[in-house]
């Protein structure tokens, strides 16, 4: 089986009618890793700054309710996506700058992986920070 890359995403808790927190999920057979930014920096052994993988497990919410799988990427699309995720430790511009508002935030991490794979996905209006 190849590599699927997930992008999911769950309601932000208080402001969940207005405002989705989205990551990436790299599925390889049996092995998944839950690549996003969180709004506190290096709390778990891969992290680099507010990036983190495998923070939470790949499928759970962050506090207001359950996630889901918004889409998904198979063949060389998910591995442009993936070579981007597994790179952004070292590329990602705001690894260690987060902002709620206007951003940078999970959000702007989720627009700038599809940017750079040159995925035309578009992600929800409830994506805040999603352009900055």
């Amino acid at each position: 089986m190849g590599i699927i890359v997930q992008l999911r995403a769950a309601k932000i808790p208080m402001i969940g009618l207005i405002a989705v927190h989205y990551w990436y999920v790299v599925i390889r057979g049996n092995q998944k890793d839950r690549w996003e930014i969180w709004q506190t920096p290096s709390l778990c052994q891969d992290s680099w700054g507010h990036l983190h993988k495998n923070l939470m497990n790949p499928e759970s919410g962050v506090g207001n309710g359950p996630s889901w799988c918004e889409t998904y990427w198979t063949d060389s699309l998910a591995k442009q996506l993936v070579q981007t995720i597994e790179n952004s430790p070292l590329i990602y511009p705001h690894n260690h700058c987060y902002r709620y508002f206007p951003g940078p935030n999970s959000n702007t991490y989720a627009k700038w992986v599809l940017k750079q794979a040159n995925c035309d996905y578009r992600l929800s209006v409830k994506a805040i920070g999603q352009h900055y």
